[in-house]
């Protein structure tokens, strides 16, 4: 029992000390193993994991056997004249944008004379492939496009995969392989949710919108039919329902934010005109317009709302649209203000109607 220190005054009762409960029953999982004969604490252990035995290092008693090995997997198999620093015990994962199993064996005349020469060039010509060049061409042709214009590796590895498909199916014969490569970057792009317009890939890749959007339907039907005799679907509906077509307003909302932050417009205007083009996509007022009209418009309406307004020029320099097409559009969605503009709008992110200029 601990001793108190606290001072009494006369007449006063002390406190009863507090009685500790005792503690539950626990089962002690600290269980060492020791030599039976030498009984040293701590034990002289060694596990010989090539026997599968641990042994005492003191007296020699095999304690236990067949031991689960623990330590890494890697077994060496090159570089061993070299200490054996290598630990590589198996080759590297197939690639599933190159053909073949990649399984090639390759013959060195470093040592060899000149008869491993000649083996060496014999094995050159049989697994010359000139297709599996054109691939690695391309793939390095889409890699450098997308890493100059900050376009994610996740689109940038769609893309060679869709090259890879269109390759395989063989149904571009005669299209120029940078209008192949255009319209699969275009491609890659819609199917992550990051869409880029016809006149943005056009910049990219220096080809033509009109070539861009004659590959991209090819392409498009051909990996959509692929896609549904893959999933059992009805021919199309699997990558259709999340591609849609060029003229539709459902990807006004993903460009809308990309445009925003080009034009320097800091929260919440970029998520109010995310917003607003989603709004005008439900309730179809803008139905036949570019989706890139639909998102100049919004940002356009949604600068003015909150309070940081652009002119049409500005806009329209950055999005790729005129500024006659902004305000044409702009008109549809000025009359049906008060059906677009939520109040959270208002009353949460400083929003007034009154900054919205006259149609």
């Amino acid at each position: 029992m601990a001793a108190t220190n606290a001072i009494l005054s006369p007449g006063a009762i002390p406190e009863a000390p507090a009685v500790k409960a005792p503690e539950a029953f626990q089962e002690n999982l600290n269980i060492h193993l020791i030599c039976p004969e030498c009984r040293e604490a701590p034990p002289n252990l060694t596990e010989d994991f090539a026997a599968g035995d641990t042994i005492c290092a003191s007296c020699g008693l095999v304690l236990g056997s067949r031991i689960v090995d623990t330590r890494s997997e890697w077994r060496t198999f090159a570089n061993d004249d070299q200490g054996n620093d290598d630990p590589s015990r198996v080759g590297e994962a197939a690639n599933p944008l190159l053909n073949g199993e990649q399984l090639e064996t390759s013959i060195s005349f470093k040592t060899g004379g000149a008869a491993a020469r000649d083996l060496t060039r014999a094995q050159n010509k049989t697994i010359n492939d000139k297709g599996q060049k054109s691939l690695m061409g391309a793939y390095k042709q889409i890699g450098a496009v997308c890493d100059a214009h900050h376009i994610q590796p996740a689109v940038c590895n769609t893309a060679k995969l869709n090259f890879k498909m269109v390759d395989d199916g063989k149904i571009l014969k005669g299209k120029s392989n940078e209008a192949v490569i255009a319209s699969c970057i275009f491609l890659a792009c819609r199917q992550h949710g990051v869409p880029r317009s016809f006149r943005e890939v056009h910049e990219m890749c220096n080809v033509s919108k009109k070539e861009i959007g004659r590959t991209f339907k090819m392409i498009e039907k051909f990996i959509a039919k692929k896609a549904s005799e893959t999933n059992g679907l009805p021919t199309g509906q699997s990558l259709n329902d999340e591609i849609g077509d060029e003229e539709g307003s459902g990807r006004a909302p993903q460009m809308s934010n990309r445009f925003c932050s080009k034009l320097g417009l800091s929260y919440p205007c970029p998520m109010v005109a995310e917003e607003l083009a989603e709004r005008v996509s439900h309730q179809g007022l803008l139905v036949g317009r570019s989706p890139l009209s639909v998102a100049a418009a919004c940002i356009y309406m949604a600068a003015h709302l909150m309070g940081h307004p652009k002119s049409p020029k500005e806009v329209g320099a950055m999005c790729g649209v005129s500024d006659g097409t902004i305000r044409t559009s702009y008109k549809h969605l000025y009359e049906a203000r008060d059906e677009l503009v939520l109040k959270e709008w208002i009353t949460l992110r400083n929003g007034d109607m009154r900054r919205l200029p006259t149609a």
